[in-house]
């Protein structure tokens, strides 16, 4: 067995390199640029909402606040009316990236990285071989990063190929963790 905090360097390694990767792989390789498609009439859909004054959030719409509303043939009937979405609206001037979301973002990955550090840790003990810690490591980060993913394409119908793409971006950075684990392993 190993301490987490041994294992402080390790982690700190592969939370950089992981903020890093994302950085690459979204700023340079660019292969998340289909993940939102355009709404037909863009403008004119902006315009109308723009009148609500609609808070950030996410909302769902038609909205069953309770489940005899959810039951209830009204709401059958706004869903079959459509449209049904749900929908996050950012407060008005929000920069789509703001320093705070990648603070956030790489406290996440050192979130993930302790957590590999402590699976891997109660595995094995000091001295391991490269591969065993690899294996441990990178597969409690893909599960980290990857797995959650899966319920937006089921719950809020992201969709599959979007889907797939986060959780191979997951993929990525559960291996970058574990060839860190490895290699800085005591």
């Amino acid at each position: 067995m190993v301490s987490v905090f041994s294992l402080w360097l390790p982690i700190l390694v592969s939370g950089v390199l992981v903020f890093v990767a994302s950085c690459v792989i979204h700023m340079v390789l660019n292969y998340h640029r289909h993940d939102y498609r355009a709404l037909p009439d863009e403008d004119g859909v902006m315009d109308a909402l723009r009148g609500f004054d609609i808070p950030g959030g996410t909302y769902s719409v038609p909205h069953a606040a309770s489940r005899e509303v959810l039951m209830s043939e009204a709401f059958q009937e706004k869903v079959k009316r459509g449209p049904v979405a749900f929908m996050t609206v950012l407060p008005r001037g929000h920069p789509l990236m703001r320093s705070s979301q990648l603070v956030q973002w790489f406290v996440y990955c050192l979130v993930v990285s302790l957590l590999a550090a402590y699976v891997t840790g109660l595995g094995l003990g000091p001295g391991a071989e490269y591969m065993s810690v690899f294996k441990i490591a990178s597969t409690a980060a893909v599960m980290g990063y990857a797995l959650a993913h899966a319920q937006d394409a089921i719950w809020t119908f992201q969709g599959w190929p979007a889907t797939a793409r986060s959780m191979f971006d997951g993929v990525v950075y559960g291996l970058l963790t574990g060839g860190a684990f490895g290699w800085l392993w005591p």
